[in-house]
């Protein structure tokens, strides 16, 4: 019976990219928690970099296209979420500023907005918690405040009190 061959690095990742786009810093996250040769996983990443299977600026491009536009989420959730994802600051920066051109913020904060309310904004403590929930989702607050405002029910000064 012949010997059972085992995979290599480069298979592995290949196998792993044929499920989902994966950042340099996944991709080698994966394949070191296989306990893979360090070698053998640089080498593999380079190899699929400068054949274009790996591309950490189309990886940001997609994570940041998908927040904006089915998830509204602001730039600055955005552009952590992708440096989370092991992708350097600059290419991050640089996706979530090509993706916030073509989709404004200003208009996926209202459609986040319109996601969370159902009508005009009834008091004090529901401004707070939509303002709270819209900062975590990373929107600047004036921009937050004063879309909030725009919708209070009657002239809004339940939020000066």
């Amino acid at each position: 019976m012949p010997a059972r061959r085992t995979a290599n690095a480069y298979q592995i990742a290949l196998r792993l990219l044929a499920r989902r786009e994966l950042s340099t810093g996944q991709l080698r996250e994966r394949l070191v928690r296989r306990e893979l040769p360090a070698v053998e996983i640089e080498t593999a990443i380079a190899k699929l970099t400068h054949s274009g299977a790996v591309d950490d600026g189309r990886v940001a491009h997609a994570h940041a296209r998908r927040a904006a536009e089915v998830k509204f989420r602001g730039q600055r959730r955005t552009r952590q979420e992708i440096e989370a994802l092991g992708i350097d600051a600059e290419t991050a920066r640089r996706a979530v500023a090509e993706v916030f051109v073509e989709a404004d913020e200003e208009v996926v904060l209202e459609r986040a907005i319109d996601k969370r309310l159902d009508g005009p904004v009834r008091g004090r403590a529901q401004f707070r918690r939509l303002y709270r929930s819209l900062l975590r989702q990373g929107f600047p607050p004036d921009r937050v405040a004063a879309q909030l405002m725009s919708r209070a029910e009657g002239d809004g000064t339940f939020v000066e009190e």
